[in-house]
């Protein structure tokens, strides 16, 4: 397979640019294999059932962008991705570097006197090492000095920073937001469990993969970064004894196929594409996603090629595309998805 195999045309006009003020007003178009239905998130606790769990990767999003400058006036973007190292006020991360010039090993950039901000090893593709100084904790500074890491397609401001964050986010880890939980609220989980779902939750500290497009002429020579994650035993038993678990986003599939493969935490470079075997996962909650990419190739793997055809309807529908876009809810299609 070839990245042009999962190319379509994405009108700008159909990005969403910001997110709607009632999140689970969002549209939702279903195909569980009876028909396609135009539903919002504020229906999903109609479409679930006893002896469903849903489950929720509830990773926060840092705010991990920095803008810093050099001495000499010129612009460095520095955008976190994962510690590597340390805590509290010394802390080493690997981090995306981006700058009109190279910048050397060493290099000393400040936000503010709170914070000292090194450029270090060069790790390839753009990344680079970087240690973090801070007077009262590295957290504590990036509250003060850094910005939400929105993805380069999102134009407009975001008022409210919460909007990048799901309700249930809680340990502060990952540079982008999973962004199909965004759709949710306590209110329409709880109104899940009283149609007899489960909720469950792990974690998965989203990473490089949510910015690096595919780049190879042949899907097999994609390398995926790795990317930390943690199943509690608590949801791996709860999916084994369900009905139908219904992973809420793609990051949400990748830690639970992972943990069936590899144990329950650790880190995974699981490439999800046809052909796979979905061993957890029987129905997938999950936004429109960019032409080309990793996440729409994984839906290709869960529905087969018939995405193309759900993909055409929802653009015709006037469906809002990306992150703060609307969502589907899907199950497996033709051979491929469980094989």
């Amino acid at each position: 397979m070839r990245p042009a195999d999962f190319a379509y045309d994405l009108p700008a006009s159909s990005i969403a640019q910001v997110p709607l003020g009632d999140r689970p007003s969002a549209r939702l178009l279903v195909d569980l294999g009876d028909g396609i239905r135009h539903l919002t998130v504020r229906d999903l606790p109609e479409l679930v059932r006893p002896g469903d769990v849903i489950v929720l990767n509830d990773t926060k999003v840092l705010p991990a962008r920095l803008r810093l400058a050099k001495e000499s006036g010129g612009a460095v973007e520095v955008l976190l991705l994962e510690r590597v190292d340390g805590t509290g006020t010394c802390e080493t991360w690997e981090a995306l570097v981006r700058t009109g010039r190279r910048v050397a090993p060493g290099t000393v950039l400040r936000p503010g006197p709170d914070l000292e901000v090194t450029i270090d090893e060069d790790l390839g593709e753009g990344r680079r090492l970087v240690r973090l100084e801070a007077v009262g904790g590295v957290s504590a500074a990036l509250d003060r000095h850094g910005e939400m890491p929105l993805p380069p397609y999102l134009t407009t401001v975001l008022d409210d920073p919460d909007r990048y964050q799901t309700v249930y986010a809680d340990r502060p880890a990952s540079a982008a937001a999973p962004t199909a939980g965004l759709h949710l609220t306590d209110d329409v989980l709880d109104a899940c469990r009283e149609a007899g779902a489960g909720i469950e939750r792990l974690e998965l500290v989203v990473g490089l993969d949510t910015f690096r497009p595919i780049v190879v002429d042949d899907l097999d020579d994609h390398r995926m970064h790795s990317e930390a994650y943690e199943v509690p035993t608590a949801t791996l038993d709860a999916c084994r004894s369900a009905d139908r678990v219904l992973a809420v986003g793609t990051t949400t599939v990748r830690a639970l196929e992972s943990a069936a493969r590899g144990g329950d935490t650790g880190r995974t470079d699981l490439f999800i594409r046809r052909p796979f075997r979905f061993e957890v996962v029987d129905l997938l909650l999950t936004n429109f996603h960019l032409p080309g990419s990793t996440l729409l190739v994984m839906l290709d793997a869960f529905v087969g090629q018939g995405w193309r055809d759900l993909y055409a309807t929802a653009l015709a529908e006037g469906y809002r595309f990306l992150s703060f876009g609307d969502a589907m809810l899907v199950a497996p299609g033709e051979p491929g998805g469980h094989s």
